[in-house]
């Protein structure tokens, strides 16, 4: 489904803090590398260096609620989910679950991203490339609970 994408990994030992857990910062990363992995499902890439002008999608927005904590090599799902489309932003939802013996809701984030050009150094929002908007839908209410 073009609104819903899911990624996997293990917690590394480098993610964690003093006290064990994963350092918040690191649900950030996790975030972007969910989305990275949905823009290459696509067909595409967050960094359109082959189209005139190239494009870019910077983050204006970016928060995440912790519910429980994560510690090294605990199982993660990130589940990403479009929660709104616009001609020039898309604002995405995550879900972070442990997995490790039940699947259990552990943080909720989200970021908003504007599609943007680079001409002669500088940065305009524009209207993100007509295939790729087709490519993506927004999730049902029901999906993003």
């Amino acid at each position: 489904m073009p609104y819903d994408f899911k990624i996997q990994r293990r917690v590394e030992f480098s993610e964690t803090d003093m006290a064990g857990i994963v350092h918040y910062s690191n649900f950030f990363k996790y975030m972007e590398t969910a989305e990275h992995a949905f823009y290459r499902a696509l067909g595409y890439s967050v960094v359109m260096k082959d189209v005139d002008p190239p494009l870019g999608w910077p983050r204006v927005h970016a928060e995440c609620d912790y519910f429980k904590p994560l510690r090294f090599e605990d199982l993660v799902e990130v589940h990403m989910l479009v929660k709104e489309k616009k001609s020039k932003a898309l604002t995405y939802v995550f879900r972070f679950y442990r997995l490790n013996s039940d699947r259990e809701e552990v943080a909720r984030g989200s970021l908003t991203v504007v599609c943007v050009a680079h001409v002669e150094g500088a940065m305009r929002a524009v209207e993100m490339p007509k295939e790729l908007a087709e490519k993506i839908e927004v999730a049902s209410v029901e999906a993003l609970g």
